[in-house]
């Protein structure tokens, strides 16, 4: 994944505050244990001379509820002086944190990559569609605005949407042919105005997922009317309809089902690439000093980590994975193939680009 929010931490020079923190508020309690944890990072971090000011700025950021239901983080970067950025996330960090240092701490927030997936969802029936985009700036699919404005729903404007019965009985003949027909055109017309706001969204978004739900015929129609590339992305989720909330009940768990299948298989995707890579000479390289060596010659297109296994320089490949505008990615703590925890899929190679076989001699399980 590119990061290019994060140019503004690594833009500055330091002193950087770093704050990672759970705060999720799915209980009674969970208000005050929230603020309980935030008092001690504070002491902590006054403790190392953080000011006072910015403390309380970052306060009033961390203790304020966001619009993102259920289990949630933030992290938050800052300089003695303002806050970089400010990130609601779509999951806790794994490990909470409060640092200020010479660099900012950023491998709990590249942790959570994983769980960064933006998603259209499209609720369609046979008169428009409601369209719901979670992307980086808003990580939630159900709360608060999606950033889609007006294009938020899309009604056809054509309303001769259903076949009930003309004159108020049972008809035969040209009549209820003709009705027939103009409520099929109907339809199609609607399911045309849907694909091209869909389209248009997918032109200016980059969305990861594409999921439908909705009335079945609608959803047969939109797939009709969208482009094959569009088309073939779409991932059907059952129990979705317009209008209805989607922070609760079945359709909710079927959204979050969806998307659990989608981060699995994304993740086996990119172990599944780094290994085939391993196979074809020069195509990665794997191990902390290699990755190193490759990300000091720009040839670094994507940095991959795996989580828990990180080697103890971490923090060093990852900003310069960053400022050489290297994708990062993070792996399950269970993915085996990755030398030392961490390798590079490289954008290209010569003679002296480092090679694996010389650190599959390391004696690391992880190296084999």
């Amino acid at each position: 994944m590119k990061l290019p929010w994060l140019t503004p931490v690594l833009d500055q020079s330091g002193p950087f505050l770093s704050v990672h923190l759970d705060t999720t508020r799915t209980d009674p309690s969970a208000a005050t244990e929230l603020e309980a944890r935030w008092g001690q990072m504070r002491s902590r971090l006054t403790a190392d001379g953080a000011p006072q000011e910015l403390l309380a700025e970052i306060e009033e950021s961390v203790l304020t509820p966001s619009s993102l239901g259920g289990r949630q983080g933030r992290s938050v970067f800052a300089t003695d002086t303002e806050i970089l950025v400010d990130r609601v996330l779509p999951a806790p960090p794994l490990q909470e944190s409060a640092h200020r240092g010479e660099f900012p701490q950023l491998l709990p927030l590249l942790q959570l990559i994983p769980f960064a997936v933006s998603q259209l969802l499209i609720v369609v029936d046979r008169a428009g569609a409601d369209l719901h985009l979670r992307f980086s700036e808003n990580p939630t699919i159900s709360h608060g605005s999606n950033g889609l404005g007006e294009d938020s729903t899309v009604d056809g404007g054509h309303d001769v949407l259903h076949k009930a019965s003309v004159g108020g009985g049972p008809q035969h003949g040209w009549r209820a042919d003709n009705f027939e027909a103009r409520v099929e055109d109907s339809w199609d017309r609607n399911a045309d105005a849907v694909a091209g706001s869909v389209e248009k969204i997918l032109r200016e978004h980059r969305v990861d997922m594409v999921m439908l739900s909705g009335d079945v015929r609608a959803m047969g129609l939109l797939r009709e009317a969208l482009g094959r590339e569009t088309r073939d992305r779409l991932i059907e989720v059952s129990g979705g309809s317009r209008g209805a909330t989607l922070d609760r009940g079945p359709f909710r768990d079927e959204l979050h089902r969806t998307t659990r299948e989608f981060i699995a298989a994304r993740q086996q995707d990119l172990a599944t690439r780094f290994r085939e890579s391993q196979a074809r000479d020069g195509a990665s390289v794997g191990g902390a000093t290699e990755v190193a060596q490759a990300l000091t010659r720009g040839q670094v297109e994507e940095l991959v980590l795996v989580t828990g296994h990180e080697p103890a320089g971490i923090e060093e490949l990852l900003r310069t994975a960053l400022a050489t505008d290297a994708a990062v990615s993070a792996l399950q703590e269970d993915t085996l193939g990755i030398p030392e925890g961490v390798g590079a899929l490289l954008r290209w190679r010569d003679g002296s680009t480092p090679s694996n076989s010389i650190g599959s001699m390391s004696g690391d399980p992880r190296r084999e």
